[in-house]
């Protein structure tokens, strides 16, 4: 039954249509290969049961020649920041230790009503700050990629979706949930050879959802290609009524609108995107995407985003004055880690952030509050909501000469774990992903190719406000040229 994680979900979908394996064989093959893959650190929590009783609905559907939901049968992987009823939700933090919340959240709910069932939470940087999962409460996770240098150290699966993307890789999930704030579902997308997408601020719901920054927190699926991410996202989307910042608009019809004849339509490559520091491979790739993309019928034009090189910046003013705001209910009175002060009420706050918060979730925390503190707010956080303002205005002057964005995903291949120390280093990997966050735009990473220690790289795809078809699109265009086939070799 291993085969049967090695499909993607269309062909999980059509293996259970058609009665070739049942819903209950995915989901014992699934609940056998977490199992298997401890050593990865991918789960937090693995809910076997939940899977098993998917399945059973699934069956049960089929057997009755009932017509079965989209996601009938099909267990996933749920990111930790998903409230999921009666699960652990800790957001991979200890002040949310033994969490568990009474609802569900509008995500997951969504995915549940398509029929799909939960393989697990997965592991994550903590409130979804970092980029390496070495945030985490839990630990980090461990990609289940080696370099060929014969080292066989440790690999970063990137984050914040660490464990979201380690798991796809590793054939532990056929498809997962991920959140991207500045980057966290595209960065380990490409540094784990996965497909990952970032829809359009407000198209999925981000009530149940554990809150990072408001303003640009985004959830969004991960899968093994466009096509299963196309499936993902038509489930997951959609209006609610309760989280204000939604989208009151039809979800498209992703996977039906799939195309990749991409004749008329013209791509835009940033000029400020080409960075001396950024290894010549990465650059390689980039010019070899434009080919592909030409080959599908797409022009080439060149097209300026001038306010790119503020966005990181600009970034991290807003993302940490959010996080500061929103982290200031984990107080240690209603829910979660409670650490007794030796005396006042506000010892016992102290006490209960400071054993309950890791040091880079202080630090955001810390940075948030004096850039919204009196006598630099102005000076801070309202500059930045300007500066942020002029680089949307970039992306719509760009999106009347070109109709999707290419770029590199990250800088880099994925880095060693304990490799990067620096915070300002560690920053540096969204650069290319931190601009369309600013600007609430659907953007995803498909792989393009290995790097010369054998690790994944990702091509980036940026498009024009709630035009995630166009981004689908190229995405299966540069899919189908790339012929990205490469597995990590099991090692766990």
């Amino acid at each position: 039954m291993s085969e049967i994680t090695s499909l993607t979900i269309t062909e999980l979908q059509a293996g259970i249509r058609t009665g070739e394996f049942s819903a209950r064989e995915v989901a014992e093959s699934y609940n056998a290969a977490v199992a298997a893959a401890r050593a990865l650190n991918a789960y937090t929590v693995e809910t076997p049961d939940d899977a098993l009783a998917c399945a059973k609905v699934a069956d049960k559907a089929r057997a009755a020649g009932e017509e079965l939901a989209p996601l009938a049968g099909i267990p996933l992987g749920i990111k930790d920041l998903f409230a999921t009823r009666g699960v652990d939700t800790t957001a991979g933090s200890r002040i949310l230790k033994g969490f568990h919340p009474p609802y569900e959240s509008t995500v997951t709910g969504n995915l549940r009503k398509a029929g799909a069932g939960m393989l697990g939470k997965l592991n994550m940087d903590e409130f979804a700050m970092g980029s390496s999962n070495e945030t985490s409460a839990y630990g980090p996770v461990i990609s289940p990629w080696r370099r060929k240098d014969g080292s066989n150290s440790a690999i970063t699966p990137g984050g914040s979706s660490g464990g979201s993307a380690a798991a796809v890789a590793a054939s532990i999930a056929p498809g997962v949930t991920g959140t991207d704030t500045g980057g966290s579902i595209r960065q380990p997308a490409a540094f784990t050879g996965i497909t990952g997408i970032k829809p359009t601020y407000g198209r999925c719901s981000r009530w149940g959802i554990v809150s990072f920054a408001s303003s640009l927190d985004q959830a969004g699926p991960m899968a093994r290609t466009v096509r299963d991410c196309a499936i993902l996202l038509e489930a997951m989307a959609g209006f609610d009524p309760k989280d204000s910042t939604s989208l009151d608009l039809p979800v498209p019809k992703c996977e039906a609108g799939l195309s990749s004849d991409l004749n008329g339509k013209r791509i835009g490559i940033p000029k400020e995107y080409r960075i001396d520091s950024v290894p010549a491979e990465i650059n390689a790739l980039w010019d070899r995407g434009l080919d592909w993309l030409r080959d599908a019928g797409a022009e080439p034009v060149e097209i300026s985003l001038p306010h790119t090189k503020y966005a990181l910046p600009t970034y991290y003013i807003i993302a940490p004055a959010e996080a500061s705001s929103n982290l200031a209910r984990y107080d240690g009175v209603r829910y979660g880690l409670r650490v007794e002060g030796e005396h006042t009420l506000n010892d016992m706050y102290e006490a209960t952030r400071a054993a309950g918060f890791g040091a880079e979730v202080k630090r955001r925390i810390m940075i948030g509050t004096y850039v919204l503190s009196a006598g630099f707010y102005d000076a801070y956080f309202t500059k930045a909501q300007k500066v942020r303002a002029l680089i949307k205005q970039d992306f719509a002057q760009a999106f009347r000469q070109c109709d999707v964005i290419l770029t590199p995903t990250a800088p880099s291949a994925a880095f060693g774990i304990g490799e990067t120390t620096d915070p300002l280093a560690m920053y540096l990997n969204d650069v290319f992903a931190v601009p369309a966050s600013l600007a609430g735009l659907p953007a995803m990473s498909v792989p393009g190719g290995l790097d010369a220690q054998g690790l994944p790289l990702g091509l980036h795809l940026i498009g024009n406000e709630l035009d995630e078809q166009t981004v689908l699109n190229a995405g299966l265009a540069i899919e189908e040229r790339a012929g990205f086939s490469a597995r990590p070799e099991k090692w766990w």
